[in-house]
């Protein structure tokens, strides 16, 4: 007894070594393992031939411990229990899930049912080729209107007995315009897709015969049989069918109505069935695996990062009013700027009244009183851009202050009269001139001391020996 409880103990522990050795841990971040296969599968595709900045294994290493110690920190602030957060990551984990609900099999019996839903709805008179030309009337046409076209109608079948190309007279006459660019050709049609006077006389019809004029609801018709022929076989088709099913989406209708059935045999909900699936096909698949821990943290990642940093800085005034401040020696400019508004007026007297209206105001409040002052109501007074352009943003601002006699300003329609009011500067002159700049470089900021605190709240430990065996 005790001979065999060693044996299984030995087994155990080899098999234990075996899967350290096969996937050993490359770094522990906060207490937790990342292994080898995890790293390598980041590490590849962040670092593929389409990428310009590639990593060495070393700088990558850094770079995602520090991604982990953020995973970490969005963790313990519970951000992947909000109702928002698991919305969206079972959207993007479900796009990749869903789809295996089906196999090949499945798609290609959807492929045959629809071939034989077409065959059925053909019927045993098959497929004509048809051209026509049409002389529209109309609904309720006048007596003169109806004998006009009528007269045209049999002028035009009368020339095409004496020797006329149909095609021709088709491209010239038909008020068809869509078939006439193809001189008059409709296509391969069915019993059932057309008015039944049409149908009527194109399925008595023999192989180039051309009809006399036929009065349809729409109007008269030149109707011109080249082709006769039942459906072609499904393998024949059966590239065009699949193409038809990835453009209407009915492989992935295919995939819902398998979870519907699912669900509906189980007793559970879609969510429960599609955790059920994930879970399942990760223990199975490892890139799968790693896929849908990407979606998982990196949606985490930018909870955290947009809640602790990005949004945060972007809305402190006073933190970007003071980095502004110190490092207003790095926000020039190439060319100068004007820093103003371009408009257009309906009336020439708002030229005038458009400036006076913003004159020694504020300039982020230009917008808010030209909106009340001239498109309070439902007519617009003055159509208004705002901004600070350099040279080339804006015709308008080209010509009347950048002095570019090459500019063609856009005419719009109910506006004829074009103006421009603000001031030509060589460099910022205040934190909003470069707002967005200053915001990405403040957040850029905030961002490397929050890392920094971070790093001392959850350490990383590379191992060294299994990351110099990756290449």
């Amino acid at each position: 007894m005790k001979k065999i409880f060693f044996s299984v103990v030995c087994l155990c522990t080899a098999l234990t070594i075996w899967a350290q050795t096969d996937d050993p841990i490359v770094m522990t971040v906060a207490g937790k393992p990342v292994t080898k296969s995890e790293f390598v599968y980041s590490y590849s595709k962040n670092n593929g031939d389409d990428v310009i900045d590639k990593k060495t294994v070393k700088e990558y290493a850094e770079l995602f411990a520090n991604y982990k110690r953020k995973v970490q920190a969005a963790l313990d602030a519970s951000l992947d229990t909000l109702t928002s957060y698991n919305k969206e990551f079972r959207q993007y984990r479900d796009q990749q899930v869903l789809p295996t609900l089906i196999n090949d099999n499945d798609v290609e019996q959807e492929a045959r049912n629809i071939y034989q839903r077409t065959k059925d709805n053909i019927g045993p008179d098959g497929l004509v080729n048809v051209s026509h030309i049409l002389f529209m009337i109309g609904q309720n046409p006048s007596d003169s209107l109806r004998t006009a076209k009528e007269i045209l109608a049999d002028s035009v079948y009368y020339a095409i007995k004496k020797g006329a190309n149909f095609s021709t007279l088709a491209m010239s006459k038909s008020d068809d315009r869509g078939s006439a660019q193809r001189g008059g050709e409709v296509g391969w049609i069915s019993k059932g897709q057309t008015l039944p006077a049409f149908e009527e006389a194109v399925f008595s019809m023999k192989d180039g015969e051309i009809s006399k004029p036929i009065l349809t609801e729409v109007g008269y018709h030149i109707i011109k049989v080249t082709g006769h022929k039942q459906l072609e076989p499904f393998d024949t088709l059966k590239s065009d069918i699949y193409n038809f099913i990835e453009k209407r989406h009915i492989r992935e209708s295919l995939a819902q109505a398998r979870l519907k059935a699912i669900c509906a045999a189980k007793g559970e909900t879609p969510e429960q069935v599609m955790d059920m699936r994930a879970d399942s096909l990760a223990s199975l698949d490892q890139d799968m695996k790693y896929l849908i821990q990407e979606y998982h943290d990196g949606l985490l990642l930018y909870e955290v990062s947009n809640r602790d940093v990005w949004e945060k800085a972007a809305n402190d005034e006073a933190g970007l009013q003071e980095f502004f401040n110190k490092n207003k020696s790095n926000y020039k400019w190439d060319a100068p700027r004007f820093k103003g508004i371009a408009y257009y007026t309906r009336d020439e007297k708002d030229i005038k009244a458009v400036q006076k209206s913003v004159k020694g105001k504020s300039f982020d409040k230009w917008v808010e009183i030209l909106r009340t002052t001239f498109n309070n109501d439902s007519i617009l007074r003055i159509r208004v851009e705002k901004g600070i352009f350099k040279q080339g943003d804006n015709k308008i601002v080209d010509k009347n202050e950048f002095k570019d006699a090459n500019a063609q300003i856009r005419k719009v329609k109910d506006f004829p009269y074009t103006a421009t009011f603000g001031k030509i500067i060589k460099k910022p002159e205040e934190m909003g001139d470069v707002r967005a700049l200053v915001t990405a470089d403040y957040q850029e900021l905030k961002e490397q001391e929050w890392l920094e605190e971070l790093k001392k709240r959850y350490p990383a430990v590379i191992n060294e020996d299994v990351l110099n065996t990756i290449k």
